[in-house]
Parts: structure tokens; C-alpha cells; sequence
């Protein structure tokens, strides 16, 4: 059984901060706000550190803009600052998730994906249908606004009573 222990000092943990900085700007480095933050990175990542280490931190506002793929969607985009923090979280946290997620869950997981997720699908299929001799039916559905519909308290909570429990009984506070 893995132990973690300090489990908000090892998100804000300069090296951690660096690492999660390493992670978000793959892909994104000719972005202006990327390129502005990069120009003084140490500055920026050491000020974000004593932020969280003093409890001053607030997270920025969101900026908004739409995407088509093939539909017209509304993407809410956090600051770089924040985006590296979210980083530096989820390396921190989803060691504590990733073990409960089912195993055809493929969305935002390490090493899962969607080609991963398309090639499982097909093989279900194959099995279910005995291999395309019986008919099989699969069913895609959206739920519309869903995301926007979540109940941050009911959520915050579920999140909350998962995190105490999993620490309780794998890792120490």
C-alpha cells in the first residue's frame, strides 16, 4: 500500500510546479499567453507557489470562446497560471482516482484515449455480435449542457467524502 502524505504541500512543491509547467506547455509554446508567461517563468511559478503557500491564491477569471467540431461548442479557457495549477493537481491527486475509474472509462486518462477507446468498443462488439453473425446495437448519446448542469456543492462533496475516504484508508494527511 502506497502512502502520500502533505498532500497540498506536495501540489504547490516548486518541483512539482516546474513539472506540471513541463507538462501543460507541450503543443501550446507558440501561444501569446504561453510565450508571456515562459518569458519570466521563474518569477511566475514561485509567486504562484507563495500564493498557495499563503492562502492568497484566487483563481482567474475564464475567457470564453467557441470551437466547431463538428459543432459549434462554447469553450470557457482558464489562465496559464491557473492551467498549470490544475496540472500540478491532477499529478498530485489522480495516483488517488485512477484505481476506481472502471476499466472502459477513456476520457482524460493516462495512456487511454480515444483510438483506445475506439479499438475496445470494436472488440465488445465483435464479441457480443459472435463475431458480426449476431445483430448488435450500440447506443451514443450527449447529454445536453451537462457539464453546465453539475451542482458544484453536490459535487464538491461526492469529491470530499471520496478524498477522506481514500486517504483514510491508503494515505496519510
Amino acid at each position: 500500500m502506497k502512502t502520500y502524505s502533505d498532500i497540498f504541500k506536495s501540489i504547490i512543491f516548486p518541483e512539482n510546479l516546474f513539472s506540471a509547467w513541463e507538462e501543460f506547455k507541450k503543443r501550446k509554446q507558440k501561444k501569446p499567453d504561453v510565450q508571456r508567461f515562459e518569458f519570466d517563468l521563474e518569477r511566475n511559478l514561485f509567486q504562484l507557489h507563495r500564493d498557495l503557500e499563503d492562502k492568497t491564491y484566487r483563481h482567474g477569471a475564464y475567457e470564453g470562446f467557441y470551437v466547431n467540431d463538428p459543432k459549434q461548442r462554447r469553450i470557457h479557457k482558464a489562465t496559464v497560471r491557473d492551467r498549470i495549477l490544475h496540472h500540478a493537481v491532477f499529478s498530485v491527486i489522480n495516483p488517488m482516482f485512477e484505481p476506481t475509474f472502471i476499466s472502459t472509462s477513456f476520457s482524460c486518462r493516462v495512456g487511454y484515449g480515444t483510438h483506445r477507446g475506439v479499438a475496445t468498443l470494436n472488440k465488445m462488439m465483435r464479441k457480443v455480435s459472435q463475431n458480426n453473425i449476431q445483430p448488435c446495437y450500440v447506443l451514443k448519446g450527449d447529454i445536453k449542457k451537462f457539464f453546465d448542469s453539475v451542482d458544484h456543492s453536490v459535487l464538491l462533496s461526492i469529491l470530499g467524502t471520496c478524498i477522506i475516504s481514500q486517504m483514510r484508508t491508503h494515505w496519510t494527511i
